[in-house]
């Protein structure tokens, strides 16, 4: 089991901060060391610190750690589920949604009967 971040003496506690690149549009928010300065992934620039937006203690590195991970998972699965479907499964997926917002629901009086 490893130990916490920050309960080391040589793993330097860690900041959440917010970076942007110098040259190109390249904005993140980034779990870094306070002395940490890396360059655009994009570009390769150099990135101006924005904004710090917390102090990352021991208990918490962990859960934003996670949480930052989340985020770019997030950003990848509609696209990469949309990569991975066949025409045909795409199709059925429409035609089940549409199915669904057609089908007449308990309790709804019909739109048509004004």
């Amino acid at each position: 089991m490893s130990p916490r971040p920050g309960s080391d003496p040589d793993d330097p506690p860690r900041l959440t901060v917010r970076r942007a690149c110098a040259v190109c549009e390249w904005t993140a928010d980034l779990i870094e060391a306070p002395d940490a300065d890396p360059d655009c992934p994009w570009c390769h620039a150099p990135s101006i610190l924005v904004e710090v937006l917390a102090d990352t203690d021991t208990t918490g590195g962990a859960r934003l750690h996670a949480a930052a991970l989340g985020r770019i998972g997030g950003r990848k699965g509609g696209h990469a589920r949309a990569a991975a479907l066949t025409a045909q499964r795409r199709q059925d997926i429409a035609r089940e949604a549409a199915r669904v917002r057609w089908q007449k629901k308990p309790g709804r009086k019909d739109p048509k009967k004004r």
